[in-house]
């Protein structure tokens, strides 16, 4: 299961409410690629896909794809701020090794 902070689903909600028109709801997916071989994806979306699971957060959707689910098992999603910048930092105990940048993994 995927779990993500209320700081998290707050910062979605906001960028979601933004966007014309408004998107079904939010895609995580792990894709192919960076240095240690994997890394995340965060999309709005709007329509999701046959196999997609699909979690609740308040009124904000989130649609993960069956092959990703195998690498997001057990992930907290939190939104942060730091003086070196703001984003959103997976915390994923799967996760064997990652890059020097902290941008890409290897589960």
């Amino acid at each position: 299961m995927i779990q993500l902070t209320e700081r998290a689903v707050d910062k979605v909600q906001e960028i979601l409410g933004a966007q014309e028109p408004k998107p079904a709801g939010l895609r995580i997916a792990v894709v192919g690629g960076g240095c240690s071989g994997f890394s995340y994806s965060m999309a709005f979306e709007n329509t999701p896909q046959m196999l997609d699971k699909t979690y609740s957060y308040r009124d904000l959707k989130v649609f993960v794809d069956q092959a990703s689910l195998l690498y997001l098992d057990n992930v907290e999603i939190d939104y942060v701020e730091t003086l070196e910048g703001s984003g959103f930092k997976f915390n994923n105990p799967n996760v064997k090794s990652t890059c020097g940048c902290g941008s890409s993994f290897n589960a």
